[in-house]
């Protein structure tokens, strides 16, 4: 039977917020406890990122929201350096606003990468300050834009190792791949000036389906014997169903992967809104959403991207308040904070639970078994094996995946298999947090092999996992 539940946010443990969300259905176990989220000081290494945008054109105000980025547990934060923010007038660099935000965030145990962007107006050819804008063109905004860059990179060197060059190039009208290419390298070698040990960043591609236009830069970079100037390939892609990315992304892979196996590919910005579509701007804004299935797709979304072994940055951590004269206008309702109108922060969403669990949970010690996959009876089921890498328990992902996250759904059972090492098993709901106990009548041993029965599996993830990795409160 389906009831009204309400589910506390805990923000470093102190102050909790009631998000009142739709009827969720819930298995008729024993409850024997909910997950702690960890705060990002408490975990040592993780793939997991934190979306920071927009603060370069202040869309949102870090200051407000901080207090909750270390809670949230991400390890990482991903910035946009904002050359036009930095630099009003020629040859003057401010930096206070950014220095301020990547002291704060190191402080929280999260380390900043930044995304060296957008034009700047202040030169004839300088470019716009705004999501699809051109690139510097003329000699002098190139100039400028290289001593920007030079001075960007000197300064935070020691705390930033991760650069990325530019976001969505492909959405502009100006910017071809041959143009990017040409611009990705020249900035790519200033900073491997400064900072020879650098991971340099590609791309932050909006349409991952678009090989013509990674294309240039791999075939470039190869004729130029300079494949070394990329390690990673960020990518972003917004579909309603997040599952049915992944085909796309194969392809990306596999291409990019001829040039250079050794690349890393990362999901550098992707979320989901948390509002009908008159109230939000932005991806996936054809869609009405609630707080609810913004939790449910953001899950699918980091999940899926991790079973794959694709790391994640989530966007974004605050809602963004875009203004007149950028690409759009209006709030863009995708993140894990809702704010006031002036970008204050009213309260957590539901996501902003959900993504705790999965930050505490799959941390560096949580490694994939990509050779002991699940075997689930049924179509449209996600599932992903891991194993602890300290005492060898076993963690399992489920999911229905056949369509977009919806207000409700019923659970359908589902027998799963697993190889691994279970002395408790549990199922752990992520959007809750809840721990229920398995019956002993619905799963068998035989050897190392673990057969699981009568397993409720929604349209969002659940674990089946061993009840010691878990932090519980």
């Amino acid at each position: 039977m389906l009831k009204a539940i309400f589910l506390s946010v805990l923000i470093g443990g102190a102050v909790s917020y009631d998000t009142p969300v739709d009827s969720l259905p819930r298995p008729a176990w024993k409850e024997i406890g909910k997950i702690k989220p960890r705060h990002a000081r408490e975990i040592a290494s993780s793939s997991w990122s934190i979306g920071g945008e927009t603060l370069d054109r202040d869309y949102t105000d870090y200051h407000s929201y901080k207090k909750y980025l270390g809670p949230l547990g991400a390890k990482r934060i991903r910035l946009q350096g904002g050359w036009a923010k930095c630099e009003k007038t020629k040859g003057q660099y401010d930096f206070a606003w950014l220095d301020a935000i990547v002291k704060d965030a190191f402080s929280q145990g999260v380390a900043p990468w930044i995304e060296l962007s957008y034009g700047n107006p202040i030169y004839e050819g300088g470019g716009e300050a705004k999501l699809a804008g051109g690139l510097p063109s003329s000699p002098e905004a190139l100039a400028a834009w290289d001593n920007w860059v030079r001075a960007a990179v000197t300064r935070y060197k020691d705390q930033v190792k991760d650069w990325e060059i530019w976001n969505e190039p492909d959405i502009s009208k100006t910017i071809t791949g041959d143009d990017y290419a040409a611009f990705y390298i020249r900035t790519a070698e200033l900073i491997r000036g400064i900072q020879p040990e650098a991971k340099l960043m590609a791309f932050g591609l909006a349409g991952p389906n678009r090989l013509e236009y990674v294309e240039p830069l791999f075939k470039r970079l190869k004729r130029e014997n300079k494949l070394n100037l990329v390690d990673i390939l960020t990518y972003h892609g917004y579909s309603p169903n997040p599952d049915d990315s992944y085909p796309t992304i194969e392809k990306l892979r596999q291409m990019v992967w001829s040039y250079k196996p050794e690349v890393v590919f990362m999901q550098g910005e992707n979320g989901a809104p948390s509002t009908p579509s008159a109230q939000t701007i932005g991806a996936l804004r054809q869609f009405d959403w609630s707080e609810l299935t913004q939790a449910k797709w953001d899950l699918r979304r980091m999940l899926g991207d991790h079973g794959r072994g694709i790391a994640t940055n989530l966007f974004t951590i605050s809602d963004m308040h875009y203004a007149a004269g950028d690409h759009m206008t209006g709030v863009n309702t995708k993140g894990l904070l809702k704010t006031n109108p002036d970008k204050t922060i009213e309260r957590p969403k539901l996501a902003y639970q959900a993504a705790q669990y999965v930050f505490t949970l799959f941390d560096d010690q949580i490694e994939r078994t990509p050779n002991q996959q699940p075997k689930v009876d049924g179509e449209n089921i996600s599932a992903f094996g891991y194993r602890h890498k300290g005492n060898g328990g076993t963690l399992v992902t489920l999911w229905r995946n056949e369509a977009r996250p919806a207000d409700t759904y019923e659970p359908k059972p589902a027998t799963v298999e697993v190889t691994g090492s279970f002395t408790q098993p549990v199922l752990v709901d992520l959007i809750t947090g809840s721990v229920y106990e398995i019956p002993k009548t619905q799963w068998k041993k035989a050897g190392n092999k673990h057969t699981f029965s009568e397993i409720p599996v929604a349209d969002y993830p659940v674990l089946i996992a061993e009840k010691s990795l878990l932090p519980m409160g």
